[in-house]
This record gives structure tokens, C-alpha cells and sequence, in this order.
């Protein structure tokens, strides 16, 4: 059996939460908890997974704010990309500002997620692209056929760079460097929105398409 990926909308962002297994050992992890942690823990016991990790693309709060209650539930460590450390001291702050729910306190992280570092479950492995841009800290989780991207790309779109810590020419390098480099067929795993794939981003993507343009406008992303 292939891999299992649900995706789980979340909040009043339509976060993707992501419940990631592997059928056949039903060990699985978690990628961006953002919202309504029991509709994540219904899903993790309906297809009883044993979940490793519960990991996070990047500190903005809409990606985080169900880690707190899903670590105590499910006794999973908390891994996180160290360079966006500080912007998840500010997740509570920025709830509120943003939609005026603080949410559940963020845990203590039981551990970081950069560059090379592994996530292993059963028969599947995904590697740790960093990929900054959207945040100081971003970064990917690929797989062999499969990526989860965050707020990196979209489907026809890229994430946005004007939060605090954004920088549109440090997108574009990530995107050109960790993602453009996969095979066309690999699936993108997004943090709002539907899938896509490589392909069909290197050949749709505006942003994409005017990399070069747009690079002149913003300088350089090599």
C-alpha cells in the first residue's frame, strides 16, 4: 500500500493540517497543527495511527496553534525550525491581533527540524529542506514523491513576504533552489489550498514564470 496523507482544513484560515502514515505500520506525524485539535485527534483514532512526531513548515500561528493539546494527548514530540523560534513566541500575540483567539499556549519544542535532518515512519523518509522566504525559518518536508511546502508555493501562487521576517527575493531563491529542483510528478502538499505539483507549477505558476523579471524588480534571488 502507498503512503496515507489526509488533509485536514483547520480554522478560520483554512489551514492544512496534514495526518502523514504509513499504512501497513500505521506510525504516522503530523505537519502544522493549526486549529481545532480535537477534528486532528478524531482523525489520528479513526485511522488508528500511532503518531511520532508532530512537526510544523513554520511558526505562524494559523500552522500552530493545536500543538499544544495535541502534545499532551498524544505524547508526540514537538519539532520545529529553529530560525522561527522567534516568531512562535509571538504566535499567541499574533492570534489575537489576527483573528482575536489566542488560542492554546504553545509548547516547549522537544526538538528542531533543519537542513538534511530526517523523518522517518515505516517504509517513508522525508528530508528537511529549508526554505525561507514566507518566515526567517521555513521549511519543506520532501519526500520521494511527495512534499509538504507550507506557505512556500501555492497552486498558482507563492506565499506572502510581508509579515514581519518575509523577504520575497529569499522566497524566490527557496523556491528555485529546494523546489523547482524535484521531478515535475512530485505532489505539493500546501498550507492553504489545494495540492499541486511541481509540473504544473514550473509551468503555470505566474510567479514562477516571471522569476527572472520579477528578480530584476526585487533583486537578485541567486
Amino acid at each position: 500500500m502507498s503512503i496515507t496523507i489526509d488533509t485536514i482544513p483547520v480554522g478560520p484560515l483554512a489551514t492544512n493540517c496534514y495526518l502523514v502514515g504509513d499504512p501497513d505500520t500505521r506510525e504516522a506525524f503530523i505537519v502544522d497543527p493549526g486549529a481545532e485539535p480535537e477534528t486532528i485527534l478524531k482523525s489520528v483514532s479513526d485511522g488508528g495511527w500511532t503518531v511520532h512526531y508532530i512537526t510544523i513548515t513554520h511558526a505562524h500561528f494559523d500552522h500552530v496553534l493545536a500543538a499544544g493539546p495535541l502534545v499532551k494527548e498524544l505524547k508526540a514530540p514537538f519539532l520545529v525550525p529553529p530560525k522561527d523560534l522567534p516568531v512562535l513566541e509571538h504566535a499567541h500575540e499574533s492570534a489575537s491581533t489576527w483573528i482575536g483567539i489566542p488560542g492554546d499556549p504553545i509548547p516547549p519544542h522537544d526538538g528542531t527540524l533543519e537542513e538534511a535532518d530526517v523523518i522517518t515512519i515505516g517504509a517513508y523518509t522525508f528530508t528537511v529542506a529549508e526554505t525561507p522566504g514566507h518566515s526567517p525559518g521555513g521549511i519543506c518536508l520532501i519526500g520521494e514523491k511527495h512534499a509538504f511546502v507550507g506557505d512556500t508555493v501555492f497552486a498558482g501562487s507563492v506565499g506572502r513576504t510581508d509579515f514581519p521576517g518575509g523577504d520575497f527575493p529569499t522566497l524566490m531563491k527557496s523556491i528555485r533552489e529546494k523546489i523547482l529542483v524535484l521531478d515535475d510528478d512530485v505532489v505539493l502538499y500546501t498550507g492553504h489550498g489545494p495540492a499541486t505539483t511541481v509540473g504544473e507549477e514550473r509551468r503555470t505558476n505566474p510567479f514562477i514564470l516571471q522569476m527572472d523579471e520579477l528578480a530584476g524588480m526585487h533583486g537578485s534571488v541567486l
